[in-house]
């Protein structure tokens, strides 16, 4: 039996032993910090400080989402540099020019989304007046007018509807310049002005009852101009969004409310009409949230609304026979 030969036996040697001493020849696959690298260039640590300070931002802060897509680029872009001009290192290179596009598209969406709107020259009046109090936003003021309404005239004279012929069912309308009047058989109501429904009371008292006609005439005093929408596609609109539903409703309750008041009190001047309207109300005055709660119990509201304008129709009718 042959032994192997101990020059052989001495060159493993080597091999089997550590080159560090006193560490085992075990323990070198081991995972092992023997020696720390010095530290990083300055631009290392800035973007990490970059990026700590865009997670540290409050989400209470109005441009949040915006300071902290920003502070991340910035920290990406700051990793580029040190990793292309002190570490010469391709991967993280590639990786934080990735996450550098993505935050730049996330970046240039947020900036899109809060880009000014521009509201018509017409309907900015309307906007301001009606719409704006109530916290509706531009870009949904924007919706709600851009897509299935339309700005009609009508010439001193003309009828803007005639009683029992006219449909109510067709469209709402908002008077943006001029003057309507009101009659009943020849008998003066009332008058419309600017940024006030034409057709508020027609709309509300027949939404469960389609098919009635215009139980009054409404004739232009001067030429005006009005924002008409499609009842239908209206309808169909406010019920996709339960917020802007809740506007339109108080503002056609308050609408009503002033045309019964002056429907109730003839010798209003026009003056006093116009006062009357453009005082704050109640609802401008308090939030959203408690706006919402007061319409919640929309079905007696409702109730109370369809026996006044059965009382205001009786109530108006009395004049005119008396006469």
């Amino acid at each position: 039996m042959s032994t192997p030969d101990s020059s052989s036996f001495l060159t493993m040697l080597p091999t089997l032993t550590s080159p560090t001493p006193g560490v085992p020849a075990a323990g070198l696959n081991a995972t092992s910090c023997l020696e720390w690298e010095q530290a990083h260039h300055m631009l290392f640590h800035l973007g990490n400080l970059s990026l700590l300070l865009g997670l540290l931002i409050p989400t209470t802060l109005g441009l949040h989402m915006i300071a902290l897509r920003l502070l991340l680029m910035t920290g990406c872009s700051l990793f580029i540099a040190w990793a292309t001009l002190y570490r010469c290192n391709l991967d993280v290179m590639v990786w934080n020019v990735v996450f550098l596009v993505v935050n730049f598209m996330h970046l240039f969406f947020l900036l899109y989304k809060r880009r000014p709107i521009k509201i018509d020259r017409e309907l900015r009046s309307v906007y301001k007046r009606m719409f704006e109090p109530l916290h509706v936003q531009e870009a949904l003021f924007q919706r709600l007018t851009g897509q299935f309404c339309t700005i009609q005239t009508l010439k001193k004279g003309q009828a803007y509807a005639a009683e029992d012929k006219t449909s109510v069912d067709e469209r709402l309308s908002i008077l943006l310049k001029g003057k309507m009047k009101v009659s009943y058989r020849g008998h003066f109501l009332h008058n419309i002005y600017t940024n006030s429904f034409i057709d508020s009371l027609e709309f509300r008292s027949t939404e469960m009852h389609r098919g009635e006609k215009f139980q009054v005439t409404i004739v232009a005093e001067e030429n005006c101009k009005f924002l008409c929408w499609s009842r239908e596609r209206l309808t169909y609109f406010l019920e996709s969004d339960t917020f802007l539903n809740e506007v339109f409703k108080y503002l056609i309750g308050k609408d009503i409310t002033n045309k019964l008041y002056s429907l109730n009190d003839p010798t209003l001047s026009d003056k006093a009409v116009k006062k009357m309207d453009r005082q704050p109300s109640l609802c401008s005055q308090l939030s959203m949230m408690q706006m919402r709660n007061s319409m919640a119990s929309t079905s007696d509201t409702d109730d109370v609304l369809n026996q006044i304008l059965r009382g205001g129709s009786a109530g108006s009718s009395l004049p005119v026979t008396a006469s």
